[in-house]
């Protein structure tokens, strides 16, 4: 049997913040996909958890290590680090594509 090292997941208070944003503007304005945003950052979760270097490293200075994934339907990308000391990946920000650069230290 394969065993899986698994890495624990959490958002900062900002990205939960902003994820609770996203969902309402999700379930007030895609009503034919009311889900969507969630079940993409579900699966973006359990993603990092088994895979956290599976996003592209983020250049920027004031991030050290930073990396993020995208979430191809809502076009989120989710911004995060990786401890591997205390297997913890975690979640900085949830930033929209279309607000052109990503986040700013």
């Amino acid at each position: 049997m394969l065993e899986v090292n698994r890495y624990r997941v959490e958002l900062s208070e900002e990205a939960l913040e902003q994820a609770q944003i996203i969902r309402a503007w999700w379930i007030e304005n895609r009503p034919a996909a009311q889900d969507l945003f969630v079940d993409e950052l579900r699966a973006a979760i359990r993603k990092l958890g088994a895979t956290p270097r599976v996003g592209a490293r983020y250049d920027e200075p004031d991030f050290r290590e930073m990396r993020r994934v995208l979430m191809p339907r809502t076009r989120y990308h989710v911004y995060y680090t990786v401890d591997d000391g205390s297997r913890l990946v975690r979640i900085h920000t949830v930033w929209h594509v279309s607000r052109g650069r990503g986040p700013h230290g």
